[in-house]
């Protein structure tokens, strides 16, 4: 081996130095090449000859390195084949070992198995020889082979069936075969006794004679027979007990095992399993009891019949028949009981399915009582009171099912042993107490839950009274803005009754006027229409956000209710728990069944003593009735010493004595063997015990994970409560933010309404606010909208705590079923976790391969970037080439240009995209941190707002009480002011002419725009009088200002700051207004600083929301940027932790594999990186000639600027240096790569011994694993032995302190019981009157009677069936005192006939202890024998036990191999990615290559160029110079030599062309051959490695084998010992057996002599036996009888105890089912009390609600009288003054108009005439016809002014115009106008109506301020009037009413443009329709 690896070693050597010298030759090449290229600029000559020989001497130097390649490639080749042929070779070697191997391995096995098969024979022979030496010691030597095959072949045919599971069945058929066998031999034993009683009776009869000494001879013979046969039968029968109970240990050690392992496994199913087992398994634990015992007592009679008399024999084969048929129906009942077991578990899953139907229902009963239930009350009843009666009907189950389970185990102890029926009776009347106990506590839960029912109710009416208190205080709220409206009312009529004064004024003015107020009003009523659709918005916006503030409500409400669903899914948690609890207490009484069934076993292990000593007490009897009958003998032998027969009945009769003595000492044995079963016994109770310990263990680690479930459930429940109290906080602040939103809305609406009495500019600016509102609050409702998406987040949120809380409960439940699931769920989650291992693998190895590719693009991005620097260079040269010199270039220099030119623009264009993308990458992180630091200061801006405004909040409260003293002195000043002005006005009213309304919408504008400011004009009276009205607006406004600010005090402390800011902002607005008014008295300047700080606010408070929504887009910004951060960050922590675990990985595996092949795979890996750097350098040597190629193309251009032939010698210089460097630098590297071979040869003699180290170091490791994993399993037993001890210790403490508490409570409630009994139904009733006093109120009373009625007779029922029981108890009691008092007398009977046997069984238990001593000896000696054939056994297994584990090491090892295979495959996959990248490496080289020959190619064809253009340039020269001197011809002869030589050049060119494609040529194919050699290059390493790979395999191999063979060694060698150890057991066996043998001999002989002197002694015994049988036949008869007696009296007491029983059965059969009944009963009930409760809850509210509606229309019945009874009044005041004021005519009118005619001249009386004609209603015919009759004229006028005018109309016409009246004319005008206004005047002043009968200015109803009256209201008004008064004065009719300027239908916001209301009785004298306007009424008066 180690030559061929030597071999191996100096052939990979050589390879590499092969490898090494191709480099160094390539590399040497590639430098030539270079130097060739660099020196073709030097070396090109003008003539075509030199080129063609440089070209020549080129192409052979390229064939010889071709030449040379192609050799080293053949070279190379023959490597690679030579190493194929080694790899083969190593193939086929390692096939030979493994071949090898596998034939030793094989040997091995066949020697393991012969050696196998010589210890089972040895075994065998072994047991043989036990056998022999056994028979040997029990008895002769003629029957010994048959007796060992007969007892031995059962035991092993038991032995052989331990190991099935049909073993029981097996057991018992055996053991009734044994049975049969037994009752045969006893059969032929009673015939051979009776024969036996027939000779004695005829020895009594014949007397002695010598022909019957033959006779007894062959007796004697037959008795040795018998003894001999007795002796063997009963060794057999003790070695079948001793194997049985052998066999049953094992049986039962492997059924706990069994036990211990299905509860392991089904730890899903614990509680019904353990009802199972401590019902039906513990059973059949004692069944099997009882079986052995049974079986040893038959046993046990059987000897003791054959010690005893033969009449014994008979009742022990009926007792043997007895159990028989006890154990066939032991067997019927253990199948009646697994049918029973199936049963029951198909009612089990029936249980669940209707479970699981109960709770669909529950479920569906629990949706439609959500739907049908509105309000919380119903639902908190429902849900409270539904699952009660399901949980005690399950109650109720549970009872039945206990009660079964109690009579069943009843009617089990009746069929065994009745006498124990007292302590079931007991067990019965204790579960009665328990479920009594259980009562009472659901009892009490139920009165708990009515008191949670009653709690809840109260809550519920707290809500529904704030609520309702709520609403009372929104209907306050609305009241006391009803009358702040109708005190507005009152003001606006008091307004318009000091208008209709001013109007009566405004009647003076012109035509023009009214026109111009009509265009007016058309505008306002345009404006007014939209105010009013503004309005309407305004309302439809409030209405929407009311029914978002009642949707919020109903979410509120949904939440409540989802609560209450959590509530009731707690209480059902709380359900759960308790059925664990009642579980947890069902185990318990189990435990104790098992415990009062344990003391059973004890009672009976007691009772079979007794019976022994029982046994014991007859057998002293019969000893002393054999004594007394010695004593006869002894006498009759005194009577008759000389008869020689008597001494041989004598000796006959002393061996009968020895034989008896025998049997005596036997039943010692059998006693001893009896307690030994019992101490058996005693120990499997201890186990059992300890069974039910670790049960008990188990329930209470369930209990303390259920109550760690309990806990978190309520901390689950708790964090709800605070989220539900959030919830309600969050929800009671936006109820707050509503209220305040409705406040505001009301607020613009008072101020909209305002607003209507304002001009256009006004309403505008109004206008313009209202929009700014709107906007504010829609930027509210989406703040709103917000907040609701937050609120159903966190409902969601809720939701999904609820579902995990409910996942919780049901994991619960599962927790059980997860146990068993949770190791298939490690073992997934370890495939799992492999899998990730591998994906994190394979990400890792990409982004390996990611970071490669980076690098790549970053070299090849710094590559072309240098490409892109020289292209440029080469352009800007082409460039300056084309401006100075423009000859014709060619086409392929011109192609090649431009596609240069294109590349140059591509890369240009890719550079800037990346530079671009950079600036925008540096951009945003400068504009992030920017935008941070802005965030930063706008944060900080904003803290310093809030705070400086809370600082002004602050300010403001203390000035508002300051300005609201100094606005009330401002008012009483300007009250002062205005009352001066008026005294004035009155002075100076007459000479005011102006336009009103112009007046009045400047001073309006003056208020609010201060446009008019900027105009300096003197205090006029015109002036004064503007002011003077603008005042009296602006007390009015004063007012409700005042009225507005005493409202605010009082609702300042209740509001919060926020709105007392937004009140103090109003009042500053105000406040604003008030110093406008009072500086526009003063100053005109202040208004524009006022508008300019106005607008200034508003610009800030725009600035303001435009920072606001900048600052939300950064946060917005930001929070996305810090999101894609922490990703970022998570990304990377994610791929660093993956990182790690690789490395992690990584140093594992190297820590494994610190081998040769690492060693190799580090020299591969170390050659590719040197090959790589090899490449790079090369490549940078390519670079640098390229660089210095472009630097003499530019000189060559700089030197066709100079028109110098070729290159400057500084270049030239420059280039040989950098030559001279490149030399150095590969010398260097040549230098260097030998020291590294050098390095990698040493490395590799070092690996060699490196591993053989390694290898004994792996050895070490492996043994020492092995040792400290032994080491470890002994730990952990240790650890978990002790975790199992202190487990105990704690269960067993807990245990303790359980039981206490349980006794104390027993103790207590025994008490309270006791205590109660006789109060129980006063204090039921007082609790159930108590606990529902809420339901009283509702529900009838009868119910509740009736329910206690109910329970009146549940408890009169309990305490009947308590007085019974007790009865049945004191019954049972005198029966046991009866049967104790008979056993006492039967005891101290036979006590007395015992102390006189003791003193004869004294003498001869003395005689029996030399016999036991011998016996004993014997057995010890068995004992031992037994005890080494175990331990051989116990070798045998713990060596195949052995054998398993190695085979098992066998396949680790194989495992390791094969994972070890796939860490070499995954290392040979980043091989071959390095080879990959290698490649890409050398395609990058290549294309550099590509293009340093473009490049060359470039510079030939330039240099070409330049020379034709330096030669064309000569011969130009020459040309001109021929042209100077005239010589032509010779300019021809230049010419065409000219072209000759061009011609010649073009050749030239496509030689060299041609070359030049040929050198291509040949360049492609040295690459292709490159290529190929680094292709083999390649194979050679994967063959070296392979070739390692499969050494170290090889390897592993033999050292695996090598182990395994000196293993099998050392197993030979350990089994050989044993087996000569086995050999001298053997022989020492043997021999002691031959000695054994020998001594029984020896014995039997002794005994044979004993036996003849016995047989003399049975003869003289044979007379007495007579005697003594006859009085044992008496004694047998009174003992029959006795026992006769007893059976009857058993028989009685099983009959009465059957009867009482059945009778308590069917009593609590009725007492089930009429209990059922009242269940059923009280479930009904229960119903239909909710079903009342409902409808009276129902009810109530109906009933409330049709209250509080009463009470409205109440209300409004009264409010309507009240305004009947008003209106009734101002009827009755109209139709009061309307017949006041019909038929009377003013005196002073008539004297002024009859004066007036006669002051008037002649020639216009005619005029004043018809004027007053026309008052008076006349028509102008009736005038004429007046006015034409001159003669009676006065005295017709006169008699017409006295008598007539009755019937005419008065109509006060208006004066004509003033421009047509001159001279006295115009004096009859002005007293006209006189008259009218002192007409106009009223001197009563009109009667006011009241506030109800008109329409309110802002009513909320309508938008409309017309206050015009329905014709049903008031009939005489407006237009009516022509046809109602035709009696009509007229001179009573004021100047207003003639002119209605208005029409009833128009409406306007301005009080001027109202018309005069219609309440006031006015004379409509002329017919004008309604629907005329006011300018054609005046035309119409003026034309008349």
């Amino acid at each position: 081996m180690a030559s061929w690896l030597g071999g191996l070693g100096s052939g990979l050597g050589q390879s590499l130095g092969q490898v090494g010298g191709s480099l160094s030759s390539l590399t040497g090449q590639i430098s030539s090449f270079t130097k060739d290229i660099l020196l073709e600029g030097a070396e090109e000559v003008g003539d075509a000859a030199t080129e063609l020989h440089v070209s020549n001497s080129r192409f052979r130097e390229i064939e010889s390195i071709n030449a040379a390649q192609k050799s080293e490639n053949e070279r190379l080749k023959k490597v690679c084949s030579d190493l194929e042929e080694k790899h083969e070779a190593a193939e086929l070697q390692i096939k030979q070992l493994s071949v090898e191997y596998r034939n030793q391995l094989q040997q091995k096995e066949v020697e393991i198995s012969h050696l196998k098969a010589r210890q089972n024979a040895l075994q065998e022979q072994l047991q043989k020889l036990q056998t022999a030496a056994q028979s040997a010691q029990l008895g002769g030597g003629v029957s010994q082979p048959a007796t060992t095959s007969a007892s031995f072949v059962p035991v092993v045919r038991h032995s052989s069936g331990f190991e099935g599971d049909d073993m029981d069945f097996g057991d018992i058929i055996w053991s009734q075969q044994e049975i049969n066998r037994l009752s045969n031999e006893v059969s032929r034993l009673e015939s051979e006794v009776d024969h036996w009683k027939q000779i004695a009776q005829s020895s009594k009869v014949q007397g002695a004679n010598d022909a019957e000494q033959s006779e007894i001879c062959k007796l004697q013979n037959i008795i040795k027979e018998l003894k001999q046969n007795l002796s063997r039968e009963i060794d057999e029968h003790q070695h079948e007990l001793s194997v049985l109970q052998d066999a049953h240990r094992q049986k039962l050690i492997e059924i706990s095992r069994r036990h211990r392992e299905e509860l392991s496994e089904y730890e899903e199913r614990i509680e019904e399993l353990e009802n199972q087992l401590q019902q039906d398994g513990v059973s059949t634990d004692a069944m099997v009891d009882s079986k052995i015992s049974e079986q040893e007592k038959t046993a046990q009679n059987l000897e003791g019949g054959k010690v005893d008399s033969l009449q014994m024999i008979k009742d022990l084969e009926d007792e043997i028949r007895k159990l028989n048929q006890k154990l066939s129906s032991t067997k019927e009942e253990n199948k009646i009981l697994l049918k029973e077991q199936e049963l029951l578990k198909v009612e089990k899953i029936q249980l669940t399915q209707e479970l699981e139907s109960l709770k669909s229902d529950f479920s569906m009963l629990q949706s439609s009582v959500a739907e049908q239930g509105a309000l919380l009350k119903e639902q908190e009843k429902s849900q409270s009171k539904t699952p009660l009666p399901e949980d005690v009907v399950s109650l109720q189950q549970a009872l039945l099912e206990a009660e079964r389970e109690i009579a069943r185990l009843s009617i089990l102890s009746q069929a065994d042993n009745p006498v124990y029926m007292a302590e079931d009776v007991q067990a019965f009347t204790l579960d009665l107490q328990v479920l009594k106990e259980e009562n009472l506590k659901l009892r009490n839960e139920k009165e708990e839950l009515e008191k949670e029912l009653l709690n809840a109710q109260c809550k519920n009416e707290n809500i529904i009274s704030a609520y309702t208190e709520d609403q009372n205080s929104e209907l306050r709220q609305l009241k006391q803005d009803l009358e702040r409206k109708e005190h507005e009312l009152n003001e606006s009529i008091a307004e318009r009754e000091t208008l209709i004064a001013e109007l009566e004024e405004l009647d003076k003015q012109n035509q023009e006027a009214t026109q111009h107020m009509i265009t007016l009003k058309e505008k306002l009523s345009r404006q007014h229409i939209e105010t009013d659709g503004i309005t309407k918005q305004l309302k439809f916006d409030i209405d929407v956000e009311r029914k978002k503030v009642a949707k919020l409500e109903m979410e509120k409400m949904e939440t409540i209710k989802e609560l209450d669903t959590q509530k009731e899914k707690l209480s059902q948690c709380s359900y759960a728990l308790n059925d664990l609890h009642i579980s947890k207490q069902q185990l318990q009484d189990n435990v104790r069944n098992l415990q009062e069934q344990l003391k059973k076993a004890q009672d009976c292990n007691l009772h079979n003593k007794r019976e022994i000593r029982e046994l014991q007490q007859r057998l002293k009897e019969r000893e002393e009735e054999l004594s007394l009958s010695l004593s006869k003998l002894t006498e009759n032998i005194e009577q008759a010493s000389s008869h020689s027969s008597q001494d041989l009945i004598l000796k006959e009769r002393e061996a009968e004595i020895v034989k008896l003595q025998n049997k005596q000492l036997e039943n010692k044995q059998l006693n001893e063997d009896l307690e030994k079963s019992l101490s058996d016994l005693k120990t499997e109770n201890g186990k059992l015990i300890v069974a039910f310990e670790e049960l008990k263990q188990e329930l209470n680690d369930t209990i303390s994970e259920k109550n760690k479930v309990c806990l978190e459930k309520d901390t689950v429940v708790e964090a709800l409560k605070l989220e539900k109290r959030h919830l309600e906080t969050e929800l009671s602040q936006a109820e707050k933010q509503l209220f305040e939103q409705a406040h505001k809305y009301e607020q613009t609406i008072e101020e909209l309404s305002n607003a209507r009495s304002m001009d256009t500019t006004a309403l505008q600016l109004e206008h313009e606010r209202l929009v700014k509102l709107n906007q504010e609050k829609d930027f509210k409702i989406a703040e709103l909208k917000r907040g609701m998406e937050q609120m159903e987040v966190d409902h969601q949120e809720t939701k999904e705590m609820l579902t995990t809380s409910l996942g919780g409960q049901k994991q619960l439940t599962e927790l059980i079923k997860e146990k068993e699931e949770f190791i298939e769920r490690l073992k997934n989650q370890a495939s799992q976790v492999k899998q990730e291992l591998e994906e994190h693998r394979e990400v890792s190895r990409k982004q390996d391969v990611l970071k490669q590719n980076l690098e790549e693009k970053d070299k090849s991005l710094a590559i072309m970037k240098e490409e892109n620097n020289h292209l440029k260079e080469e352009i800007e040269r082409f460039k300056d080439q084309q401006s100075r010199a423009t000859p014709v270039v060619e086409p392929k220099t011109l192609d090649i240009i431009i596609e240069l030119e294109s590349e140059v623009t591509q890369l240009k264009v890719i550079k800037n995209n990346l530079e671009e993308e950079i600036e925008v990458h540096k951009k945003t992180i400068e504009d992030q941190n920017q935008k941070t630091v802005q965030l930063q200061q706008s944060l900080q801006e904003q803290r310093k707002e809030i705070d400086e405004s809370k600082f002004q909040c602050e300010q403001m409260n203390v000035t508002h009480e300051r300005l609201s003293l100094e606005k009330d002195e401002e008012i009483k000043n300007l009250q002062k002011t205005i009352e001066q002005i008026k005294t004035q006005l009155h002075k100076e009213r007459q000479v005011i002419q102006t336009d009103s309304t112009d007046l009045f919408q400047e001073t309006k504008v003056q208020t609010l725009n201060g446009e008019n400011g900027n105009e300096k004009h003197d205090l006029s009276k015109a002036e004064i009088e503007r002011l003077v009205k603008g005042i009296k607006e602006r007390e009015m406004e004063i007012k409700l200002l005042n009225e507005k600010n005493v409202s605010l005090s009082q609702q300042i402390d209740q509001l919060s700051k926020d709105e007392v800011g937004k009140l103090t902002r109003i009042i500053q607005e105000k406040d604003l207004e008030i110093q406008a008014l009072s500086a526009r008295v003063s100053s005109a300047s202040y208004r524009q600083d006022v508008l300019g700080l106005q607008q200034q606010l508003q610009a800030y408070v725009m600035e303001r929301e435009q920072v606001l929504a900048v600052l939300s887009e950064k946060t917005r910004e930001n929070s996305q940027l810090k999101t894609e951060y922490h990703k970022i960050m998570d990304m990377v922590a994610a791929k660093e932790a993956a990182l790690v675990r690789l490395q992690e990985e990584n140093q594992k595996l190297s820590n494994r594999f610190e081998n040769s092949s690492q060693d190799m795979f580090r020299e591969t890996i170390q050659n590719l990186s040197r090959i790589i750097r090899e490449k790079d350098i090369e490549i940078d040597a390519l670079s640098q000639k390229c660089q210095t190629l472009l630097t003499v193309l530019q000189t060559s251009s700089t030197g066709t600027d100079n028109g110098s032939g070729g290159v400057n010698s500084n270049q030239f210089e420059e280039l040989l240096q950098e030559r001279d460097k490149l030399k150095q630098q590969v010398k260097k590297m040549e230098e260097w790569k030998q020291q590294v071979i050098t390095t990698v040869q040493n490395m590799q003699h070092e690996s060699a011994h490196l591993q053989e180290e390694l290898q004994k170091l792996q050895a070490q490791i492996s043994v020492e694993s092995d040792s400290n994993s032994k080491l470890q399993v002994d730990y952990n037993g240790l650890i978990q032995s002790y975790e199992q001890n202190e487990k105990k210790l704690r269960s067993f403490s807990q245990e303790l302190a359980q039981v206490q508490h349980t006794i104390g409570q027993l103790h207590n409630t025994k008490d309270l019981l006791l205590g109660k009994l006789d109060l129980v139904t006063p204090s039921v009733t007082m609790a159930s009157i108590i606990s529902q006093p809420s339901v009283v109120q509702s529900s009838t009373p009868e119910v509740l009677s009736d329910e206690s009625k109910l329970l009146q007779k549940e408890l009169e029922q309990l305490k009947k069936k308590l007085q019974e029981k007790d009865s049945t108890i004191r019954t049972l009691q005198e029966n046991n005192q009866r049967l104790s008092d008979s056993v006492a007398t039967a005891s101290e009977f036979e006590r007395r006939s015992q102390e006189e046997t003791d003193s004869e069984m004294r003498q001869i238990r003395e005689k029996h202890d030399v016999l036991q001593k011998s016996l004993r000896e014997k057995d010890i000696l068995i004992k031992s024998k037994s005890d080494q054939l175990l331990s051989v056994s116990e070798n045998l297994s713990n060596k195949e036990n052995e054998n398993e584990l190695l085979k098992q090491a066998v396949t680790n090892l194989k495992e390791r191999n094969l994972i070890l295979e796939m860490d070499i495959r995954k290392l040979k996959e980043e091989n071959e990615k390095i080879v990959v990248r290698c490649r890409e490496k050398e395609t990058e080289f290549r294309a550099l290559q590509e293009t340093n020959m473009q490049f060359s190619m470039m510079l030939k064809e330039k240099e070409f160029e330049s020379h034709s253009m330096k030669e064309k340039a000569l011969a130009f020269e020459k040309l001109l110079k021929e042209k100077e001197q005239g010589k032509t011809g010779e300019l021809n002869q230049l010419l065409n030599e000219v072209k000759s030589m061009q011609e010649k050049a073009a050749i030239f060119q496509q030689e060299r062309d041609q070359v030049m494609v040929a050198l291509k040529q040949k360049q492609m194919e040295s690459s292709a051959l490159q290529n190929e050699i680094q292709h083999l290059h390649e194979k050679e390493q994967r063959l070296n490695q392979e070739l390692e790979r499969l050494r170290n395999h090889l390897i592993e191999m033999e050292d695996s084998y090598t182990r395994e063979a000196l293993a099998a060694e050392d197993r030979e060698t350990k089994l050989r010992k044993k087996v000569s150890v086995l050999e001298e057991k053997l022989v020492s066996s043997s021999t002691a057996v031959e000695n054994a043998s020998h001594q029984a001999n020896l014995q039997v002989e002794s005994l044979q002599d004993q036996l003849n002197l016995v047989s003399k002694q049975r003869d003289e015994t044979v007379l007495q036996l007579a005697i003594s049988q006859d009085q044992v036949k008496q004694y047998a008869l009174s003992l029959t009888n006795l026992q006769m007696v007893l059976e009857q009296f058993q028989q009685e007491e099983k009959a009465m105890y059957s009867a009482e029983l059945e009778k308590h059965q069917k009593e609590t059969a009725e007492w089930k089912k009429k209990a059922q009944n009242l269940e059923e009963k009280v479930a009904s009930l229960q119903e239909n009390l909710e079903e009342a409760n409902a409808a009276l809850d129902a009810a109530s509210r109906l009933t409330e609600q049709l209250d509080v509606k009463e009470e409205q229309i109440e209300e409004l019945k009264r409010e309507g009288e009240i305004r009947r009874e008003m209106l009734e009044d101002v009827q009755n005041k109209l139709m009061n003054l309307i017949n006041s004021t019909e038929g009377k005519v003013d005196k002073l009118l008539m004297r002024n108009l009859f004066i007036g005619h006669f002051h008037t001249p002649k020639n216009k009386r005619n005029e004043v005439l018809r004027l007053m004609g026309s008052i008076l209603g006349m028509k102008k015919e009736e005038l004429d016809q007046l006015l034409s009759e001159d003669q009676r004229g006065v005295t017709r006028w006169v008699t017409g002014w006295l008598g007539g005018g009755t019937g005419s109309k008065s109509v006060p016409s208006t004066p004509l115009r003033p421009t047509h009246q001159t001279g006295f004319n115009s004096s009859f005008s002005e007293l006209f106008v006189k008259f009218l206004e002192t007409e106009s005047c009223p001197s009563l002043p009109p009667p006011k109506l009241s506030v109800h009968d008109m329409k309110p200015l802002g009513a909320a109803g309508t938008g409309k301020t017309s206050s015009t009256p329905s014709s049903s209201q008031i009939p005489d008004s407006g237009v009516s009037g022509i046809s109602r008064r035709p009696d009509a004065n007229p001179f009573l009719a004021p100047r207003s009413a003639a002119v209605p300027l208005i029409t009833p239908a128009s409406t306007s916001g301005h009080l001027l443009m109202k018309p005069i209301s219609d309440a006031l009785p006015t004379f409509t004298p002329l017919p004008v329709s309604p629907d005329a306007s006011a300018g054609a009424v005046l035309k119409d008066l003026l034309k008349q």
